[in-house]
Order: C-alpha cells, then structure tokens, then sequence
C-alpha cells in the first residue's frame, strides 16, 4: 500500500513537471476540455436556474389549489365549445364552503371566490396599464402564496361593505411610489380613488410567467362596483395536497349539482391546477436538456481525443525514458500510471479553469439579466471536477496501456 501511494505521489509529480515543462501545447490540450467544462457547467447553471424560475412562478399558483374556471389551461380542441359555456358564478365559493363545513372530514379546506379584469392604476403623473386586478374576498390570504412585505389585508368587514381599499404588487408599488412607502397613500383605478393598505412581497418573473409582482386586489364588492362588467369569475380551492385525486372528483361532484348537470351531460366548467402547467413545460425543458448536454458531450469528446494524441505524442517522445525505467525495475502498473495520471491532470487544470470561467459568466449574467435565477451550486462544481477526471481517464488510457506495454530492450534501442 505504501509503494502504491508513492508511486501515486510521484505521477503528480512527474505529470505536473511536464506540464511545466511544455506550458504552451498543455495549454492547447487542455483547451478542449476547458471549452467542454465551461459549456457543461452554463448547461447545468441554466437549467438550474430554468427549474428555480419556474418553480417561483408556479408557487403563485399554489400546488394545494383546484382553479374552478371556465377555460382549461390546456390546449383547446375546439375553442367554440369554451367559449359557449355558462360562466363561473362566485356565489359557488359559499355553497362549497356550507359543503366544507358539513363534511369537516374531507379533502376541501376552503373556497374562496375571484374575479379578475386588467386595468390601469394612476397616481399623480405615475401610471402602469394592463396590471392584473383581483376582485375577492377577506379570505384570499389563506390561499395566497407570498408574504406581505409591508401593510396589511382587508378584514372580512371591509370586504362585505366593498371599501375602495386595494393591496398591490411590488413592481407597481416601485413604480407608483419610487422612494416612499405607498401604505395609506391613494390611487385611482378606473378614475376612483382607492387607499393603498398593503404591499405583497417581490416574487420575481420568469419568462413571462405568473407573478404576484405586477397584480394588485381589492374587495370582490368594490371589484364588482366598478368592474364586474369587464371581469371573469372564479373560485380557488384550496384542498389537501395528499388527496388531490380524492379532492378533484369530490368538487366535480359538488359542481356538476350546483351546475344542475343530467348524468349524461358533459362537464361545463374546467378544475385546473398547477400540475397541466407542469406537464406541458417538462418537455420543453426537457429537449433544451437534451440538447445541451448533447452540444456539450461532443465538445468534450473532441476535447478527449485531443487529449489522447498528445499523451500518445508523448509516449513516442519519452519511449527511451520508459525502457529507462524499466530496465531499472519500474512495474508496468508504474508505468501504466504515470501516464494516466498526465492526461487526468491536465484534465483537473483545464476543468479547473473552465469551471473559473463559468463562474465568471455566470456573475455577468446575473448583472445582465437580474430576472433570470442564476444558480451555480458547489454540485454544479462536483460535476465539472469528477467529469474532468473521467474525461482524463477515459483520453489517457489507451496511451498509458501502450506505454506500460512496451518492451525495455526495444524501447532502449528506439531513435
């Protein structure tokens, strides 16, 4: 065990002083690897922070809610069949909750009626267009996935008596209200004026997907005073997430005999959830996976054979050294060894490099494009060394065989 360790001890050795010894053509070898360590590295870093972006996004949605709409979040067939539906009244929000309370034992914890309409907001010369308006009621925040930063939520009594009071998104309290707490200042949407009582905290975006940080909400009395002609009706479940099967046929049951539908008759309503987003997005990013590491598993298997005629070049180069060696007793495990380890150093040096500049564009695009989650993890780190290692072993191999292989009498006689 002792001689196997020194021998180790002296490949790094001898491997680190050839690498020294011929700087420039160790540098050229190694600039494959070093290009396929910095693409797996980005890959592994945007797919990262593709799954966290749409991860933040989908929280808004909630993975313990059943969205009662009219419309599916899936693609649409026949869009005339849709559209031909009655729409979603909000007074289903209080039949299920009488259902919940006589049945305390089931999946359904809570409904909670929405209306939705886009709208503009104006305060003094500020103004944002197209924000995502909320009308609901007092127990929103139960089913609302993100934390009040500042303020607080209309109680039951506000909500009831439809007082102009509104809670808004992060982004349209940075843009309203640009170095001042927007909390008891006034705004007007659709020219009435409305008190400012909260602020949700910032949720980020990611590709254009759901955000709490452009939408605000008010009291579903007030929505309906001022928009109920411009909005669409809803209600949100929120139900237990380990019965989501239960929980769905048990709300499609309640529906269908609030709906008064026969039997045979088909559903007319949608219950979505966060899982048809989730099923329609894995395959994309699925196939950007895929490629990725395709594109990236060529530039490192070209960087491997570079890597392999060079530790053959230099196998040619030092075949006086290695009957040298052997003639003095060296084992072909010795032999065998020292090459392996030169290619899997030069290996470790340009991944080692490669993973520096990766995390170099990983800081830039950060800077560049805050709205995208840059994740470079210390596994992301792991797997660029121990794939360097791999690489290494795999390009050094077949030359360190050759090597050990090689007879001392006619490596002796070798010009």
């Amino acid at each position: 065990m002792n001689r196997f360790i020194h021998e180790l001890i002296e490949s790094f050795r001898i491997a680190f002083a050839q690498i020294r010894a011929n700087k420039l053509r160790s540098i050229l070898t190694a600039l494959g690897v070093i290009i396929g360590i910095v693409a797996v590295t980005l890959m592994g870093t945007a797919i990262l922070g593709i799954n966290t972006g749409v991860e933040r996004s989908l929280a808004g949605f909630g993975d313990d809610l059943l969205y009662i709409q009219k419309w599916p979040w899936k693609q649409m067939d026949d869009w005339s069949v849709y559209r031909n539906r009655r729409p979603i009244r909000i007074e289903y929000a209080q039949r299920i909750n009488e259902w919940i309370v006589e049945h305390p034992e089931g999946p359904l914890k809570v409904a909670v009626p929405a209306a939705t309409a886009g709208t503009a907001v104006v305060r003094g010369e500020y103004r944002v267009s197209g924000i995502f308006t909320l009308g609901t009621s007092s127990d929103f925040p139960v089913i609302l996935h993100s934390e009040m930063v500042e303020g607080r939520f209309f109680s039951e009594v506000e909500a009831r008596g439809g007082r102009n009071l509104v809670v808004i998104g992060f982004d349209i309290a940075d843009a309203l209200f640009p170095n001042e707490s927007p909390v008891g200042k006034i705004v007007r949407i659709r020219d009435q004026e409305f008190t400012v009582i909260g602020v949700v905290s910032r949720q980020g975006s990611f590709l254009g997907m759901f955000s709490w940080d452009s939408m605000m909400v008010m009291p579903l009395n007030a929505f309906r005073r001022y928009m109920s002609v411009y909005g669409n009706s809803e209600v949100r479940v929120q139900v237990d997430a380990t019965r989501m099967d239960e929980a769905r046929d048990e709300l499609r049951g309640i529906l269908r005999s609030l709906r008064g539908l026969r039997p045979e008759q088909k559903d007319d309503f949608e219950i979505n959830e966060q899982l048809i987003i989730r099923e329609q997005l894995d395959p994309i990013k699925n196939g950007i996976a895929i490629a990725g590491f395709f594109i990236t598993g060529l530039a490192l298997f070209v960087g491997a054979i570079g890597i392999m005629n060079i530790t053959y070049v230099s196998v040619k180069e030092r075949t006086k050294e290695i009957g040298t060696r052997k003639a003095l007793g060296a084992r072909r495990r010795t032999i065998l060894l020292q090459f392996l380890i030169e290619a899997v150093s030069i290996c470790l040096v340009g991944g080692t490099t490669g993973l520096l500049l990766a995390w170099g564009a990983s800081a830039v695009v950060a800077v560049m494009a805050p709205s995208f989650p840059v994740v470079f993890s210390m596994s992301l780190v792991l797997t660029g060394l121990i794939v360097s290692v791999l690489t290494g072993v795999f390009s050094g191999f077949a030359p360190a065989w050759q090597a050990s292989k090689l007879d001392p009498v006619v490596a002796l006689r070798y010009e």
